[in-house]
């Protein structure tokens, strides 16, 4: 049986293709989780807080280090450490396993360049469109208005 305790078994969390952040760059504590669980919760440090200094990542690009602040949120610190705390699970592993996901998630989303809004212009031909149909809406509700009493004779 082997057991290990700090030993990492992927060297590297590959986010996509061309990107993997190896792992010399973010470090993982093993902390106490929170909440039920009874004598096992309390005894064993299962939680994982996964740091990883995404502002000084040789692997991010400024701008999608900037994408990752707002992805992130408060997630992240002013310094741009990422701090992913997973405490779902029972064992350190699994907690492992899903602060990885959790970060590899987020890394992607903020890899994504958002699109580049085009000015478009409606076409003349719906403005004009627009406009008759705004014209006869009044002139319905002129219609409907009827004749006012009392003119000019009395």
């Amino acid at each position: 049986m082997f057991l290990y305790d700090c030993f990492d078994p992927v060297p590297m969390i590959r986010i996509n293709q061309t990107l993997s952040i190896g792992a010399e760059e973010f470090e993982e504590r093993f902390i106490r989780a929170s909440g039920p669980g009874g004598q096992h919760i309390n005894k064993v440090s299962t939680a994982v807080q996964l740091r990883w200094p995404a502002a000084q990542s040789r692997y991010l690009k400024p701008d999608a280090v900037a994408r990752l602040r707002e992805v992130a949120g408060n997630r992240m610190t002013r310094d741009g450490i990422l701090i992913i705390t997973a405490r779902r699970h029972r064992s350190q592993e699994q907690n492992r396993r899903e602060a990885r996901q959790r970060l590899i998630g987020l890394v992607r989303r903020a890899l994504k360049e958002p699109k580049i809004r085009k000015k478009t212009r409606p076409p003349a031909a719906q403005i004009r469109q627009r406009l008759d149909d705004k014209r006869h809406r009044g002139q319905v509700k002129r219609l409907r208005q009827g004749v006012k009493a009392g003119g000019a004779d009395s």
